[in-house]
């Protein structure tokens, strides 16, 4: 049987962690944080792919290619998108694959226009404010998810 494969998207200005804003995001950068998921997926037996990207219409593109390359859920911090973007919603509904949206920061606990998540209505489940470690959460919750999901299929 081969290993569950989880496609992480995360959005505009994720590049810069490490710098940008360490007091909020943390030092740690988006390789660092690749690189512990690889380490988690291993343990989990799945393959996370990750990428990035600073523009929407290639994360909408992202999400629809998903299931013809043979991703079996997403983890998805898109950023500052998570408040403006329909098309990323539209695009998750489209696809039907278990999404979990994830964010360094609690945006609930932030300026008030971050407290509406375009996306949180297409997504299984939800991780915000753990800083590095959401992502790693957020691998851990759609692989439970998909384990309860599959043992009642």
């Amino acid at each position: 049987m081969s290993s569950q494969r989880i496609l992480c998207i995360s959005g505009p200005n994720l590049h810069l962690l490490g710098t940008r804003e360490p007091e909020v995001y943390g030092r740690d950068t988006l390789a660092d944080i690749h690189a512990r998921l690889e380490s988690r997926a291993k343990v989990l037996d799945v393959v996370v792919e990750g990428r990035q990207t600073n523009h929407e219409g290639t994360i909408v593109d992202w999400i629809g290619e998903a299931p013809g390359r043979g991703f079996g859920g997403l983890l998805l911090n898109p950023g500052a998108y998570t408040h403006t973007s329909i098309a990323i919603y539209d695009a998750l509904r489209a696809v039907e694959l278990p999404c979990v949206e994830l964010h360094l920061s609690n945006p609930d606990a932030r300026e008030p226009f971050r407290r509406r998540s375009r996306d949180a209505r297409a997504c299984v489940g939800r991780v915000a404010g753990f800083g590095a470690d959401s992502y790693v959460l957020a691998l851990d919750g759609l692989v439970r998810w998909l384990g309860r999901r599959d043992s009642h299929a």
